[in-house]
């Protein structure tokens, strides 16, 4: 080409080169000196001559540069580790549950297949793992944002495999690849994976979801982890409750609250602050919300695949609710067993799994929202009971015959003031004082609640962490020794709350005085401007925290199953009724005859 510059004669920059003698010339016809043009175009190439290649950079002009951290994981591969962090936690959790509660080692397996039949059964299964992951595991750069080399390197592997030759075949077939080809290749992934991208952005955008959340969704959370643990003691009638679970997570013995930080760093640096999020639960779960779960995965799980979940292991159960919640006698325990196969407790996580036989003929419906935790049907039926027996209404109850049931209950005001100590006793001796719910203050504690408080602090921030400084870091704020430490609570919590109390006194003569189970009161749990008495305020009360519900909802469960009693109690006089009807008439014609 020729040079840009004034011709030193005329001042011309206009040149033209004559082809015939090579010669370069202005306008004016000046000729310039020293110039050459000299040709880099050859016939003969030797065999060691190198070919260049020209790369391009991929740089589009007019789009801006993406400056997202590399290391973090987006889409469908976002949620494939997303699932890789859930399971390694449950994994975690079985064994920390292993180790609490002495289970077999079968509990591991049946959990592992209950997680597998938990994810197949999600509206969104987790996606497989990207096929990009999988090339970085073999030796591409895992920090590499732009996948296009990628692709090439696919296309390259694809075309050795198919020749069979070694690594020199693939070095001569990128020499001699079709860079039109390759381009199309390209182009033709990037319209794919654009239209993929719309596509999925639309789906999310019809259901009202944003991007960015999702790939975490209500049976995505790390709740769903502890109802495959739930279910699996079912499976296994291990007869647990859900304020076991709750428990055990606001103690911190089982991983759930800040549990990021159990998990490996090469896991955690891949993730995004909305996985963060997700994964970093504040609270424990609430036993509706564990028992919402687990009732809808045991459902999909006999719908789908005949997996039957069995029935509550009731009988243990229902002794915990007598002794460890209402601190009664194998008497309460034997009339709330009674009452229960009267009322037909829900004692299956989901009210459609229960027998048919259980139902009545008459109301086959009669189960069909009758779908509360089951631990709660039976608190609910053991406080009817009591009702039954001391009325909770202010007016004393009496049996008039020794073989009277309620003969063996202790006396009314000693068993109401025991229980009141009981629920005292559980608020200044447990460990769920200490959790995020319940606002504490340091200044407000006694020295004996400083010393549980600090061997509180130092099961969950110390003992919990790795390293060798652990000892360090116990010296520095936890000094003091282990001799000064206060009792542990099963020490201050008495077993048994009736010993030493009074039996019910037997009315001889007093007909004023009501007898038990009679002029029955049912409060209506929608009366907002209506107050229980004390005495039934007082078990309410303590009965809905120890299993984890409001008063107003327990109340609620305690009035259907009245209601319910109530109805079979008039279903009963009438049968009977009808069955003395038809005797008399039996005897009346027999005599005529």
């Amino acid at each position: 080409m020729a040079p840009r510059r004034k011709c030193p004669f005329c001042g011309s920059k206009q040149w033209h080169k004559d082809s015939s003698s090579g010669l370069v010339a202005c306008s004016e016809g000046h000729v310039i000196q020293n110039f050459r043009n000299e040709s880099g175009e050859t016939q003969d190439l030797g065999n060691y001559t190198m070919r260049k290649r020209t790369l391009k950079s991929g740089h589009k002009k007019g789009v801006r540069q993406s400056r997202a951290d590399p290391k973090l994981y987006h889409g469908e591969r976002a949620r494939f580790h997303y699932y890789q962090c859930l399971q390694l936690v449950l994994r975690k959790q079985i064994a920390a549950l292993i180790a609490l509660w002495d289970l077999p080692p079968e509990f591991e397996t049946v959990c592992r297949d209950t997680w597998a039949l938990h994810l197949t059964l999600l509206p969104r299964p987790p996606p497989a793992e990207p096929y990009h992951h999988m090339r970085e595991q073999k030796g591409s750069n895992p920090d590499a944002g732009d996948t296009k080399p990628l692709l090439d390197n696919l296309e390259e592997s694809r075309s050795d495999d198919e020749d069979g030759d070694g690594p020199q075949s693939s070095s001569s077939s990128s020499e001699e690849e079709d860079p039109e080809l390759v381009e199309l290749l390209r182009e033709n992934s990037e319209l794919s994976s654009s239209d993929e991208d719309k596509e999925k952005d639309h789906a999310s955008q019809k259901h009202g979801v944003q991007s960015s959340y999702r790939f975490v969704g209500t049976y995505d959370r790390p709740v769903n982890c502890i109802v495959v643990l739930v279910v699996t003691c079912w499976t296994m009638r291990l007869p647990v409750m859900y304020k076991d679970f709750i428990d055990v997570i606001e103690s911190y013995e089982l991983p759930y609250l800040d549990f990021l930080r159990l998990l490996p760093s090469d896991m955690t640096c891949h993730l995004t602050k909305h996985a963060v999020r997700a994964l970093s639960p504040h609270f424990p779960p609430s036993t509706l919300y564990i028992h919402r779960l687990a009732s809808r995965l045991a459902k999909l799980m006999y719908a789908n695949y005949g997996v039957f979940i069995p029935e509550l292991n009731a009988s243990p159960v229902l002794w915990r609710v007598v002794q460890q919640c209402l601190g009664g006698t194998p008497i309460l325990y034997r009339l709330a067993k009674r009452l229960g196969r009267i009322l037909s407790l829900p004692l299956i996580l989901h009210h459609s799994l229960s027998p048919v036989s259980r139902c009545t003929p008459g109301d086959p419906e009669m189960h069909l929202y009758d779908n509360v935790p089951p631990e709660l049907a039976l608190v609910a039926t053991a406080i009817v009971v009591l009702k039954l027996v001391y009325g909770l209404d202010g007016k004393p109850r009496l049996p008039r015959d020794v073989e009277d049931p309620a003969s063996a209950f202790p006396d009314v005001h000693g068993y109401l003031s025991a229980f009141r100590g009981m629920g005292e006793a559980d608020t200044r001796h447990n460990e769920k004082r200490f959790s995020s719910r319940i606002p504490m203050s340091t200044g407000d504690m006694d020295l004996a609640t400083i010393d549980e408080f600090l061997d509180f602090c130092e099961r969950v921030l110390v003992k919990s962490q790795r390293g060798k400084s652990d000892q360090q870091i116990l010296d520095s704020y936890f000094p003091l020794s282990t001799e000064s430490r206060g009792t542990r609570l099963e020490a201050m919590v008495p077993h048994s709350i009736v010993q030493g109390l009074s039996a019910t006194k037997i009315n001889v003569g007093e007909t004023a005085v009501l007898q038990p189970g009679e002029s029955y009161t049912i409060y209506h749990s929608r009366d907002v401007l209506g107050n229980l008495p004390e005495e039934q305020a007082l078990i309410i009360t303590r009965s809905a925290k120890w299993v984890g519900v409001s008063d107003d909802y327990l109340c609620g469960v305690v009035e259907r199953f009245e209601r319910r009693l109530r109805r079979w109690y008039y279903k009963e006089r009438r049968r009977e009724k009808e069955e003395q009807e038809s005797e008399g008439e039996g005897l009346s014609d027999g005599t005529e005859d």
